[in-house]
């Protein structure tokens, strides 16, 4: 095996300018790879940390009337808050409408606890405002509505039973995040003031469980897990892996191509020097293995030059990260302005595995026709 190492070596070295065509191809494949991935490992981990910390906390305990895909479900989704309660923030949420310039926006108003310190929303305001109805909304929510910090505007919203009112509310804060669905058409409210402006006293919508929560069972009411929660960005995130699969797979398929080629091209012009092999007591299978390793070793090369440029390129998109345009960011997934790669070992042991089978692969397919080589024939230059 050493020796076919050494001959594969010098035989690939000896080759120049087409060896180091070949390696650049598979190695820019290999990097391709690493990166594609790499973004996306980093963006499912992102977007599973914001929504930990701006939406999900440990869990969420739902009414069971109520559906978060169906906003009709919010007239009768609520009850009072449970017993034992006390690892649990509740939130009551009502449909409403503001009328910033003359224009109406339909919106959820979302009462919760002021002192609340499981998610990062800025509540704390809330209690600290002297305004008669402060409120927090996000960003995005900011832009569409074209309100800004201290800005007064008309909220009309249903009571208990069902009659409408409306007060003027106070834009106390205008936070910023990267989880659209707790910005996007959400209006912030202490559920104090929201209990008393609708006459549900002591209600809830759905409650966010903290860390110390343990569901026991409570009657109307659904507990859904904080992973259960996240998988639907896992799902997205692997259906965006499945389309980055074709775009490197392209690349992979044209340098094993290359490879390919390079040795149906190097057996033909070396039939003297199996020849040789053979009749200097080399067996067939010996032979093929020769020239099946020498295909290999491109991988091993291309690994080598990979690490050159694209350790350094991992490196800094580690620290500097990928800019994310805007309008990708309000497209309701959570998606930071910046995504940084996370490149695990799993990762880069999956890809130097997967790159070194298939150019091994292609290697022994041109390589099988040497054990059907009639040696005499070799010498003499003639392939049969």
């Amino acid at each position: 095996m050493k020796l076919a190492f050494q001959l594969a070596y010098k035989n690939l070295i000896g080759a120049g300018l087409r060896t180091w065509l070949n390696v650049i191809v598979l190695s820019f494949s290999f990097v391709m790879i690493i990166f594609f991935n790499g973004m996306m490992d980093g963006w499912n981990e992102q977007a599973k940390q914001d929504t930990i910390a701006w939406e999900y906390g440990n869990g969420h305990l739902l009414h069971e009337k109520y559906d978060p895909f169906d906003p009709f479900s919010l007239q009768d989704g609520h009850d009072k808050i449970p017993p034992n309660s006390e690892a649990l923030t509740p939130i009551l949420i009502r449909q409403a409408s503001i009328y910033p310039n003359g224009r109406m926006l339909g919106v959820s108003l979302k009462g919760i606890e002021a002192n609340q310190t499981i998610l990062e929303l800025p509540t704390q305001v809330l209690e600290e405002s002297k305004a008669n109805i402060p409120v927090i909304i996000g960003k995005r929510m900011a832009e569409t509505s074209k309100l800004k910090k201290g800005e007064e505007v008309l909220l009309r919203w249903r009571d208990k039973n069902g009659t409408f009112d409306a007060a003027k509310i106070t834009i106390v804060d205008i936070f910023d995040n990267n989880v659209g669905t707790v910005d996007n058409g959400q209006v912030w409210v202490a559920i104090d003031k929201l209990w008393e402006m609708t006459g549900l006293d002591n209600q809830a919508t759905m409650f966010i469980a903290n860390e110390n929560y343990k569901h026991k069972g409570t009657q109307g009411w659904v507990f859904k897990s904080q992973k259960e929660l996240l998988r639907s960005i896992e799902e997205i995130v692997a259906s965006k892996k499945i389309g980055t699969f074709i775009f490197y797979g392209l690349l992979l398929v044209i340098a094993l191509l290359a490879i390919f080629d390079t040795q149906v091209l190097s057996i033909f012009r070396r039939q003297k020097e199996i020849g040789t092999y053979i009749a200097l007591g080399m067996t067939r299978s010996q032979v093929v293995g020769l020239f099946t390793i020498e295909g290999s070793v491109y991988s091993f090369f291309a690994m080598i030059v990979g690490c050159i440029y694209g350790i350094p390129l991992f490196i800094y998109m580690t620290k500097k990260g990928i800019a994310i345009p805007q309008a990708s960011q309000d497209m309701g997934v959570s998606i930071a302005e910046r995504i940084f790669p996370v490149y695990g070992i799993q990762l880069i042991l999956g890809t130097i595995l997967l790159v070194v089978i298939a150019a091994t692969i292609v290697s022994f397919l041109p390589s099988r026709k040497i054990s059907k080589m009639d040696p005499v024939a070799a010498l003499k230059g003639k392939l049969q």
